[in-house]
């Protein structure tokens, strides 16, 4: 199980165990800016389980933690591992919005695809109108590499690169 930890979250590797306590997070809001719409139960719930029961060595689902409280905020996937640059997502509940908790997830997520697969860059597609993902990707330093036409909304790629601040900053 990969357990990664930030200040104030804990990113776990999905379980089943998860599925209920993340499938009440899934809102129309949440969806609006996900290539996906709110599945029902059973949807969701055949999902998971396929994801369980046949894992890609590539491809990581964590559910994001609290760590004070343990309340599960959402989802971030880290796809790609083999890749040059490996894709990164998430989703946050409606009541995680505007606490800085996605931007904590993306950095945690870099440390980790760094520090575990010496990865130098990472991509970060956006909606365009997504405006607080983008400046998620923008305050870790991102820049726009290309554009994606979705069948729901138009988005950018973000080229997001391990960053060390200057010494003594």
């Amino acid at each position: 199980m990969i357990v990664i930890r930030s200040r104030r979250l804990q990113l776990t590797q999905f379980q089943m165990t998860d599925a209920q306590e993340v499938f009440g997070c899934i809102t129309p809001a949440i969806a609006k800016f996900m290539p996906w719409e709110p599945p029902s139960w059973s949807e969701y719930v055949a999902r998971c389980e396929k994801r369980v029961q046949a894992p890609e060595s590539n491809n990581f689902s964590f559910v994001i933690r609290r760590l004070d409280n343990g309340e599960c905020l959402g989802m971030a996937s880290f796809e790609g591992a083999d890749s040059v640059s490996p894709e990164l997502g998430l989703w946050l509940k409606e009541s995680a919005h505007r606490h800085g908790f996605g931007g904590e997830v993306v950095a945690a997520l870099v440390e980790w695809g760094h520090a575990t697969f010496g990865k130098e860059s990472f991509l970060y597609p956006v909606a365009v109108e997504n405006t607080a993902s983008r400046r998620i990707a923008e305050n870790l330093h991102g820049e726009i590499i290309g554009n994606l036409k979705k069948p729901k909304y138009d988005s950018v790629v973000y080229k997001i690169p391990v960053y060390e601040p200057p010494p003594g900053t």
